[in-house]
């Protein structure tokens, strides 16, 4: 089968391998209908995620058709249609019981799919701890709808849920990329009184303005000004740093009010400096991980139910074949691309 590979730092490759089997009996085997190229893919291309496993096929976005299934797993049969958790999980051990998914005490727990244990930029993904990590999609849900709910949707409703948001708040949103987008649907799915997204990209800014025009949206030259004149208190009441850089990671703590919590999203690329002296006084509180993806059938209920649609996203659509070509376009931004499906070869 064909597979994306990560081969070393900066090189990824289609390459051929042998279609993956069951190996214990609590996985499953599933046929790659759609999946996705999402920036923490690149994080592992530009050698800023040290777990990565080189020879790994990359890719944890993804939905498919159930193939096989191991003796224990019972949450799925062979010809469901599946949405792929990002993150595999025992859901036994200490940090699964209390919904810790992220930090899953098994050999093969947390982010593993893509990164660890080879991922579903290919024909065929083993997926381990398939009843944890596998959701049946709803019938009239299509593979589009659902194509986002394991990993950035996932994110997205992740951080909503930890930012603890209030119909009276004003939530402050710094990143319009994908995962930022997913993240803005789901704050919007909790009616906070404001939600403000700040975003340099006059493209990305104007697809927001575009399709969620109930959102304020300004550039980061003006966001702490202007979240100041529209904050009764100082600041946002909640910020969501989803864009990842160190001028937006100071933004972040700087248009928060006193005792706002700042929820940090975003993986970096580099060390983060936190300030102290500065913030002294500010009472923030921090929450910041890798996403807790446990709430998967949830999410499913809602696309079901119309309430949240992630699929104006999709900008671009590629066979595997091309994957190289999609890369590019994503990697360098190119063509006003968001998002960008990945179709199964015919």
């Amino acid at each position: 089968m064909l597979a994306y590979t990560y081969v070393e730092k900066g090189r990824f490759e289609l390459r051929e391998k042998p279609v993956p089997c069951i190996e214990t009996s609590h996985d499953a085997l599933v046929r790659v209908t759609l999946s996705s190229i999402c920036t923490s893919d690149l994080h592992i291309k530009h050698g800023s995620v040290p777990r990565a496993v080189p020879g790994i096929t990359v890719g944890h976005e993804m939905v498919g058709v159930v193939e096989q299934v191991g003796e224990e797993v019972t949450s799925v049969k062979p010809g469901d249609r599946v949405a792929v958790n990002v993150e595999t999980f025992c859901g036994e051990c200490f940090f699964c019981r209390h919904g810790y998914v992220n930090n899953c005490e098994d050999p093969d727990g947390g982010w593993a799919l893509g990164c660890r244990i080879d991922g579903g930029q290919a024909e065929y993904v083993r997926v381990p701890h398939a009843n944890q990590g596998l959701s049946r999609i709803p019938d009239g849900v299509t593979d589009e709808q659902a194509l986002f709910v394991g990993d950035i949707l996932a994110t997205g409703f992740w951080a909503t849920r930890i930012s603890e948001i209030t119909p009276d708040d004003t939530v402050l949103i710094i990143g319009a990329g994908p995962t930022g987008i997913c993240t803005l649907l789901c704050v919007r799915w909790k009616h906070p009184r404001r939600i403000i997204v700040c975003e340099k990209s006059e493209e990305r800014a104007r697809f927001v303005r575009e399709h969620y025009p109930d959102v304020w949206v300004v550039h980061p030259d003006e966001c702490k000004e202007a979240v100041l004149a529209h904050s009764a208190h100082g600041g946002a009441d909640v910020v969501m740093e989803v864009a990842g850089t160190d001028d937006t990671f100071r933004l972040a703590w700087e248009c928060a009010r006193p005792n706002a919590i700042v929820t940090v999203v975003a993986l970096y690329d580099a060390p983060q400096i936190l300030p102290l002296p500065e913030m002294y006084g500010k009472n923030l509180t921090f929450k910041t991980g890798g996403v807790d993806g446990c709430d998967c059938d949830e999410i499913l209920r809602l696309i079901a139910g119309g309430e949240i649609d992630t699929t104006p996203l999709i900008t671009h659509r590629f066979p595997l074949g091309k994957i190289e070509e999609a890369y590019r376009i994503f990697e360098n931004r190119l063509d006003g691309v968001i998002k960008i499906a990945i179709e199964e070869p015919e």
